[in-house]
């Protein structure tokens, strides 16, 4: 990503971050003044692959904030939802068991002021799911994160879809949304979703990308929506060798500016 090297410029203490710290050459749209936050959504397939490459692909990229799908959701989930977090230097801000395995990590930079979760009704024969919400805060910018893991039937996803994106509105503040959408922006579930939001892919022009699956890329399942009033900064899919040792789907991360509202 070429605002890697601009990661650096995000203080812990969580100032603003001027027009003049972003990356004026990037793909996307800013606003004039924001805090830069780097946001990843990652399917990290229960950690059934290469731990240690998971670890590697999460601590190279050094998200501020980070949506997991398939995340800890049974026994001993919190424990081991915080062994997750604590491996990427991160720490658990929601999810879990409460969302069915989606989960919000976040950097010590970022204060959760409120947390809440969604289950989706149970399609016999299918696995029940959900999707988690946090309510975050970076200096002046407030923001809420969003991450959910739509069904794999294509007869429960625009269901799901509904019911995520109901639970969305009215959350009032600059909303950032990763997921596994199962299927890709011909569906309709997708259409749900991203209705009023921006895609980070298309902002930068790279909706080229696959995301799923590492073995054989032949498809964007995965997201990041954002609230309009979010700039994209730059965006890609980590198809490197080590994250395809990593989980069955490429990490989907994001440099944005996030507006500081009054």
């Amino acid at each position: 990503m070429t605002a890697v090297a601009d990661r650096a410029t995000a203080t812990t203490e969580g100032r603003d971050v001027s027009q003049a710290h972003a990356d004026p050459g990037g793909p996307g749209t800013e606003p004039a003044t924001g805090v830069r936050l780097r946001v990843l959504s990652y399917n990290v397939h229960s950690r059934r692959d290469d731990v240690d490459a998971l670890v590697a692909v999460v601590r190279d990229l050094r998200p501020d904030v980070m949506i997991v799908q398939e995340g800890p959701r049974r026994f001993r989930w919190r424990q081991k939802a915080a062994a997750l977090a604590r491996s990427f230097g991160m720490v658990v801000a929601a999810g879990g068991l409460p969302s069915l395995g989606n989960v919000v990590l976040t950097t010590l930079r970022v204060r959760v002021v409120d947390t809440w979760c969604l289950r989706y009704p149970l399609t016999p024969g299918r696995h029940l799911r959900g999707a988690v919400f946090a309510r975050c805060a970076v200096g002046p910018a407030a923001f809420v994160v969003a991450g959910s893991h739509l069904g794999t039937d294509p007869t429960e996803r625009p269901g799901q879809a509904a019911l995520f994106k109901e639970a969305m509105s009215g959350v009032g503040s600059p909303l950032i949304v990763g997921a596994d959408l199962n299927e890709n922006s011909g569906g309709a579930a997708w259409r749900t979703i991203a209705d009023g939001l921006t895609d980070t892919a298309l902002a930068a022009d790279r909706a080229d990308r696959l995301t799923f699956s590492c073995a054989n890329p032949r498809d964007r399942i995965d997201a990041l929506f954002v609230d309009p009033r979010i700039g994209v900064v730059d965006y890609d899919v980590v198809d490197t060798e080590t994250s395809r040792r990593a989980s069955d789907h490429f990490p989907v991360v994001a440099d944005l500016m996030v507006p500081a509202l009054g």
